[in-house]
């Protein structure tokens, strides 16, 4: 009998970062509001961290708006997103973070585990590293179990592949 089964990941598009963080950069030198000032988003794809500066803590405001509103229409889910407490920076400006997480932890896979048994489906569940690997011999299970998490708001975004 054959055994079907997919990879519950937690992963962020970063070449979609990069697109949303130009169009947010374009956005701000384009903005009345920002006219004359220092303003400017920065992403290390090697970090997976992007680095918001301002004048203000308005300014700041509106610069995190700006990229999650970029973010949010390149279809990247916000919920991979750390943002840091704002810290003083140069000149009176202000520093702030953003860390792009990736994979699932141990915690949130055990909690993820634990809805899947919920449902009752005959579904084994594994953790494969940053992933978990679901696998059933009814793909009509499967199914269910995707659907069902689908509909969760569950703290990470979920993604999933590696279907067979």
């Amino acid at each position: 009998m054959a055994n079907f089964s997919f990879d519950i990941v937690s992963e962020v598009d970063l070449q979609e970062v990069d697109n949303a963080v130009n169009q947010a950069t374009k956005e701000l030198s384009q903005r009345y509001d920002f006219k004359n000032s220092k303003a400017s988003i920065a992403f290390d794809r090697k970090e997976r961290k992007i680095i918001l500066i301002a004048d203000d803590d308005f300014k700041l405001r509106a610069l995190t708006d700006i990229l999650t509103l970029r973010l949010a229409k390149r279809g990247v889910s916000v919920k991979s997103f750390k943002f840091d407490e704002p810290q003083k920076a140069f000149e009176g400006y202000l520093r702030q973070g953003v860390e792009i997480c990736m994979g699932i932890d141990k915690e949130r896979a055990k909690e993820l585990i634990g809805i899947i048994k919920g449902l009752g489906a005959k579904v084994q569940t594994q953790i494969e590293g940053e992933k978990i690997k679901v696998s059933s011999a009814k793909k009509d299970q499967l199914q269910e179990v995707i659907a069902h998490l689908r509909g969760l708001d569950f703290p990470i975004p979920l993604g999933f592949g590696n279907y067979r």
